[in-house]
C-alpha cells in the first residue's frame, strides 16, 4: 500500500494505491491552518485509508517553497503555521515508511507530464494559471533538478510600467491571474462573460510569458492548467497559441500547448509519478 496526498491552501486529499498506476477514492478535508491540527487530520486519513496494512511509500504536495532537503516549506502566506516543520521526519516516524514532499505546483505538474497532456512528450513544461502563476521543467518523466526552484510568475514583462502604471509590479502573475484580474475588475473572474475583450487580451499578456518559457526551457510541449485556463469562462487555448506564435515571430518553432487534463487530482497523479521515482 502506497499513501498519496496533495495539501493545499483550501483542502487536502489522501489516497491510497496498490500498483502506482491507479488510486481508491480519496479523502478530502478542509486543510486547518494549525500544523498540529492538520498532522493529526492527514494521520488519521492514512490510517482509515490503509487500514492496517503496511505502508510502503508516503509522497505528496503541499503549497509554499520547500527547504533544500524537501522535508517541509520555509515560506508561506497562508499555511504559515506549517513552516519550518518536518513533514517527512513525521510522517516516517509516524509509520515507519519513507515520505517524500513536493511544492504543489510542481507536482501537479509531474502528474501531466507522466500521466495527464504531456506523457507522449520528452520534454514538458508545466504552467498554472489561477489564482496566482507558477511551473516547471520537467525532461523524461522528471522534475528538472534546480538550485531555488521554479518561479515563472514571477517574469518581469512590462519594464516600463506603462500597461497598469506604476503601483504594480508587471509580474506574469500580476498581469493573468485570477486574483490579479479581479483587482483590476473588481469582481470574480468567472463572473465576467467569454465574451468579454480582456480574455483575448489575458491570451496575449500570457503569450508573452509562453515566449520566454519557450526560449528559456525549449520544451516538446507546454500544458497549461489553473482555473484561468481550464475554468469556464476561461483564456482560450487558441488564442494563446495564436498570440504565442504571433510574438515568436517564427524566431523559432511555437511548440505543441494543451491544457492539462488532471483536474483537481493533477497533484494525486504526481504523488504516484514521485513514489515511482523514488520507491
Amino acid at each position: 500500500m502506497y499513501i498519496i496526498f496533495d495539501i493545499g491552501g483550501t483542502n487536502t486529499r489522501v489516497a491510497g494505491s496498490n500498483d502506482l498506476k491507479t488510486y481508491g477514492t480519496p479523502i478530502k478535508f478542509k486543510t486547518p491552518l494549525s500544523y498540529e491540527e492538520g498532522f493529526k487530520n492527514l494521520c488519521e486519513a492514512i490510517e482509515k485509508i490503509s487500514g492496517g496494512e503496511n505502508i510502503e511509500g508516503i509522497a505528496g504536495g503541499i503549497r509554499g517553497p520547500l527547504n533544500k532537503n524537501k522535508t517541509g516549506i520555509t515560506n508561506e502566506v497562508i499555511l504559515t503555521d506549517w513552516i519550518n516543520h518536518e513533514i517527512t521526519k513525521d510522517l516516517t516516524a509516524r509509520f515507519s515508511a519513507p515520505a517524500y514532499l513536493e511544492n504543489d505546483s510542481a507536482i501537479v505538474g509531474l502528474g501531466e507530464a507522466v500521466y495527464g497532456a504531456g506523457k507522449d512528450y520528452d520534454i514538458v513544461a508545466y504552467h498554472t494559471i489561477s489564482t496566482g502563476v507558477g511551473g516547471a521543467r520537467y525532461v523524461k518523466g522528471q522534475l528538472d533538478v534546480t538550485s531555488i526552484g521554479f518561479e515563472p510568475g514571477h517574469q518581469i514583462l512590462d519594464i516600463d510600467r506603462s500597461i497598469f502604471g506604476k503601483d504594480i509590479n508587471h509580474t506574469l502573475e500580476n498581469l493573468v491571474s485570477g486574483k490579479s484580474l479581479e483587482r483590476r475588475r473588481g469582481c470574480k473572474p468567472y463572473e465576467i462573460p467569454q465574451t468579454d475583450p480582456v480574455w483575448d487580451e489575458l491570451a496575449y499578456y500570457l503569450a508573452n510569458g509562453l515566449r520566454n518559457t519557450i526560449l528559456y526551457w525549449s520544451p516538446d510541449a507546454i500544458v497549461l492548467g489553473g482555473s484561468m485556463v481550464v475554468g469556464d469562462p476561461r483564456i482560450y487555448r487558441e488564442d494563446i497559441i495564436r498570440h504565442t506564435e504571433e510574438v515568436l515571430a517564427g524566431f523559432v518553432p511555437c511548440p505543441v500547448i494543451l491544457d492539462a487534463t488532471l483536474k483537481d487530482e493533477g497533484g494525486l497523479y504526481g504523488a504516484m509519478a514521485l513514489l515511482k521515482q523514488n520507491i
